[in-house]
């Protein structure tokens, strides 16, 4: 059977400019051919005089003016215009023809030279796909670097360099936070495995002590799997958005952890104002709960305060949430945010947390298309700025 060639972008390409070619000059052909037919009709002489001379006017007037000599000049000057109308046509039949053979021949050679400068165009594209199909996850800091001037495939080979760019960023931060995250689940089932093992092979162990530390452990456990499936949902982006206020989420947190305040001496202060926001409810109140919370467990141990305020600007709303501590250096609060950081100063021995709250914190205002902005106060302490675009009139609506 007849293998056919694929029909790659380098063969419509060769079609497509020889069909244009022979279009094209198929209809200069026709133009041509019609202004010449109707530009060169055959003229018609009949020269006059006789054998003594040339004859003047008069003499060809009064031959003429025979009917003999009339029809005879009628019937010569017709067989004469016949036949040059038949040369005529001949001579523009020939040339149709010779230029339609030079334009086939034409046809051909772009037929050739569209396949040379279709592969030419295509050649940088060729090299992409080449060096594309040669990265995976093994390699992703390998990059196109495509060179020549700046044109469209120069802007699709940087784009893709962009993504590949992004893609190892968003890999490698997936594969700490995985590595991480074993490291944090493994932790409690360790101790669990330790405490049954010590109280199995003590027969005069204390059950109840040991249920209680069991129980702490337990817990640990669970908040964390929860603070990871929390994330996930964060990053997938699967909620739902509706009309929200972040000063009432403000006050339903600090109502909810104001026992947590009272039991470690910590004073919260509330102001502020409406702030209508477009978002989801759950997911940012479990924002502002992180924030007062961190506020209230990572503050002085005696006397401490926590401020939390909320403002509204025409185009963004604001959450702020600060508080009295210890002081913090530049370096470290730029780390908070990070999945399973703790700053080593800010952790107690009695509520350390599993070290993602400022992480969902971020991750929630990101999918909010928000910004987070963490700022070490001179005096001791942390101050943290949520902000996340307002909601419009027509969402209000």
């Amino acid at each position: 059977m007849l293998h056919l060639p694929s029909r790659t972008v380098r063969l419509r390409l060769t079609l497509l400019y020889s069909g244009l070619f022979l279009v094209s000059g198929a209809v200069l052909l026709a133009i041509t051919y019609i202004l010449v037919r109707r530009s060169s009709r055959p003229d018609l002489i009949v020269p006059g005089g006789s054998a003594h001379g040339p004859a003047g006017p008069r003499a060809l007037k009064e031959a003429l003016a025979n009917p003999e000599v009339a029809r005879y000049v009628r019937h010569v000057a017709e067989q004469q215009y016949a036949r040059a109308l038949q040369l005529h046509t001949e001579d523009l039949h020939q040339l149709l023809v010779r230029s339609g053979i030079a334009l086939a021949i034409m046809t051909v050679v772009s037929l050739a030279l569209g396949w040379l400068v279709a592969g030419r165009v295509l050649r940088p594209l060729r090299a992409m796909t080449a060096t594309t199909r040669q990265i995976s996850e093994r390699n992703l800091h390998q990059r196109l670097a495509l060179p020549g001037p700046r044109d469209e495939l120069k802007d699709l080979a940087d784009t893709i360099d962009g993504l590949l760019a992004r893609l190892q960023a968003h890999v490698a931060e997936q594969q700490r936070f995985a590595a991480n995250a074993s490291h944090e689940l493994r932790t409690p089932l360790a101790i669990t495995q330790s405490l049954l093992d010590v109280a199995r092979s003590d027969p005069n162990r204390d059950d109840g002590a040991l249920v209680e530390r069991l129980h702490a452990v337990n817990t640990r456990a669970i908040d964390l799997s929860e603070a990871l499936l929390l994330l996930s949902r964060a990053d997938q982006r699967s909620f739902t958005r509706e009309d929200v206020d972040l000063s009432l989420m403000a006050e339903e947190a600090t109502e909810t952890l104001l026992p947590l305040a009272e039991e470690r001496g910590v004073t919260i202060e509330t102001s502020g104002e409406m702030t209508p926001a477009f978002g989801s409810h759950a997911l940012l109140l479990q924002l502002t709960t992180n924030l007062v919370h961190n506020a209230i467990v990572h503050n002085l141990s005696d006397q401490g305060t926590v401020w939390v305020s909320t403002s509204a600007r025409p185009d963004v709303v604001e959450l702020t949430v600060e508080n009295t501590g210890e002081t913090l250096a530049p370096q470290m609060v730029s780390a908070l945010a990070e999945p399973f950081l703790r700053g080593d100063e800010r952790v107690r021995a009695d509520h350390a947390g599993v070290g993602l709250g400022l992480a969902i914190v971020k991750r929630i205002t990101q999918v909010h298309d928000g910004t987070l902005t963490l700022i070490p106060r001179a005096a001791g302490g942390l101050r943290v700025t949520v902000r996340i675009p307002a909601a419009s009139r027509a969402s209000m609506t």
